[in-house]
């Protein structure tokens, strides 16, 4: 049963490997999109069979009170469940929202990009909006809106500026008299490149913030770009 033990670990440690490589094979330009969501899911398949055989040993050591030699079944049965467990969740949220990867606050009048156009000129992901598509962010997303904050447009766009950086975003282009703010925000593991725009309106006595990102590739962006949207006006609230 010490095969098994060890089988479940080498299992694990391979899936753990496969789920790490993923994001830097794709940044480096030595796999394409498909060919690291194949490493991803050989990853949560390990992963699945590292579990299993961790249960095998983990129960025979269980019926021999063999306590001690509980422990490294344990590891792997924990390792396989997080590397079958974090393409499985990718999984149900891509199944969960539209298949979509432009989205904004302002569905009737989406906020356009200017300075970030050349740039992503090679982009796959095109910036016009079909019209199919506001109905399908307000199906998938029907909480996104604009906010109003109790300020003038100059204070907004201060404030708007600082938590983009605060953020991360790489700053494109930041014109206080237009009230626009474009910038483009790189995801962590896979380095996707998503541009997004700020756009500052007088409303009343206040000001209204509306935003849009927009991924460079793919087809559903598996709800990044409006958990970006709704951490940003909640950031920006909270300043």
């Amino acid at each position: 049963m010490a095969r098994v033990t060890w089988l479940s670990c080498i299992l694990a440690a391979v899936a753990w490997l496969l789920l790490a490589a993923a994001g830097p094979t794709y940044r480096l330009g030595l796999l394409s999109i498909p060919n690291a969501f194949v490493l991803l899911r050989w990853g949560a398949y390990l992963g699945l069979a590292a579990m299993a055989a961790a249960a095998i040993a983990g129960v025979w050591a269980y019926r021999r009170g063999a306590r001690v030699r509980m422990i490294l079944p344990g590891v792997a049965l924990v390792a396989g469940l997080v590397a079958f467990g974090i393409p499985y969740q990718w999984q149900r949220t891509a199944r969960r929202v539209p298949p979509i990867h432009d989205i904004t606050t302002d569905l009737e009048n989406p906020p356009t990009f200017e300075a970030v156009v050349p740039i992503r000129a090679d982009a796959p992901n095109r910036l016009d909006r079909p019209a199919e598509l506001a109905r399908q962010q307000r199906e998938g997303y029907p909480d996104l809106a604009p906010i109003t904050l109790p300020a003038a447009s100059d204070q907004v766009f201060d404030r708007a500026l600082a938590v983009a950086q605060d953020l991360g975003w790489e700053i494109v282009t930041a014109d206080k008299s237009t009230g626009r703010i474009e910038a483009t925000d790189t995801t962590r593991w896979f380095g996707f490149r998503d541009d997004v725009v700020v756009r500052l309106t007088p409303w009343g006595s206040g000001t209204r913030v509306d935003v849009r990102s927009v991924s460079r590739v793919g087809r559903s962006d598996v709800g990044t770009n409006a958990r970006r949207i709704r951490r940003y006006l909640e950031a920006l609230r909270n300043s």
